[in-house]
C-alpha cells in the first residue's frame, strides 16, 4: 500500500511538473545602448511542436502617410493579409522574399484581394512608389510567437515552466533582413537579453508636400 501511494504522489508531481505555467518574462535591449528594442520578433519551440498552414485569422497592413503600418507584424503561417491603400496618392506594393514573391498593380481606395501567405519566413515589402517605404511580415509556424512592444518586453506566463529553444528577428539584425538570433530562454525567470544591431536604419519616410497639406485640412476640419 504504501509503494502505491508514493507511486501515485510521484505521478501526480511529474504532471503538476509538466501542467506548470511560467513566471518569467524576456527584455530585449539594444547592446551598447541600453535602450529597449522594440518590434523584435519571438519564436519559442514547445513540446508541442509546429503549427499547421492553416489559418481563418485575416489581417489588414495599411498604407498612410507613405508607410506600412505596422511596420512589422507577426502571423501563423496560413493567414490572408490585405494592404488598404489610406493615402491620397497610389501605391504599389511587392516583395521578393522567399516566402511569396509577388506584385500589386499600382492601386488608391481599390483595395486588392488579400493574399495568403503559407511558408514560414520573413516577407519584406516595398513599394515601387516610394523608395523609402518599408516593411515587415513575420509568417510563423512556431508553436509560440510574439513581439515586443515598446519598453522591449515580452510576457511568457501563458507558456508552460520549463527551458526551451528560442530564437529572435529584427529588422535591424542585419542587412538582408533574414537572419535570426538563436538561443535558449527559461521561462521560470525574468530574462535580459543585449542584442547587436548592424544594419543601417532606414530613413524615415516623410509625407509628400501634398499630403502634408491635406493634413493640416483634415485637423482643422476636426477642430475649426
Amino acid at each position: 500500500m504504501l509503494h502505491f501511494l508514493k507511486g501515485c504522489l510521484l505521478t501526480l508531481l511529474m504532471l503538476s511538473s509538466l501542467t506548470a505555467r511560467a513566471s518569467g518574462s524576456l527584455h530585449l535591449i539594444q547592446a551598447g545602448s541600453q535602450a529597449p528594442l522594440e518590434q523584435a520578433v519571438i519564436e519559442i519551440s514547445l513540446p508541442e511542436g509546429r503549427r499547421d498552414a492553416v489559418s481563418d485569422e485575416h489581417y489588414e497592413i495599411v498604407q498612410r502617410d507613405a508607410r506600412f503600418n505596422p511596420q512589422v507584424s507577426v502571423i501563423p503561417v496560413g493567414t490572408l493579409v490585405s494592404f488598404p491603400n489610406l493615402d491620397i496618392t497610389r501605391h504599389q506594393v511587392f516583395s521578393f522574399s522567399p516566402p511569396r514573391v509577388f506584385s500589386l498593380d499600382l492601386y488608391l481606395k481599390e483595395t486588392p484581394p488579400p493574399m495568403r501567405f503559407e511558408t514560414p519566413g520573413v516577407e519584406v515589402l516595398g513599394c515601387n512608389i516610394h523608395d523609402r517605404m518599408q516593411g515587415f511580415i513575420v509568417i510563423s509556424d512556431a508553436s509560440f510567437s510574439a513581439m515586443t512592444d515598446a519598453s522591449g518586453r515580452v510576457d511568457l506566463t501563458s507558456l508552460p515552466s520549463g527551458r526551451y529553444p528560442m530564437r529572435i528577428w529584427h529588422p535591424r539584425l542585419e542587412d538582408t533582413h533574414q537572419q535570426w538570433w538563436e538561443g535558449e530562454i527559461d521561462t521560470r525567470s525574468n530574462t535580459r537579453l543585449a542584442l547587436t544591431l548592424e544594419a543601417t536604419p532606414p530613413p524615415s519616410a516623410e509625407p509628400s508636400l501634398l499630403q502634408q497639406r491635406f493634413q493640416r485640412g483634415l485637423k482643422h476640419q476636426e477642430h475649426p
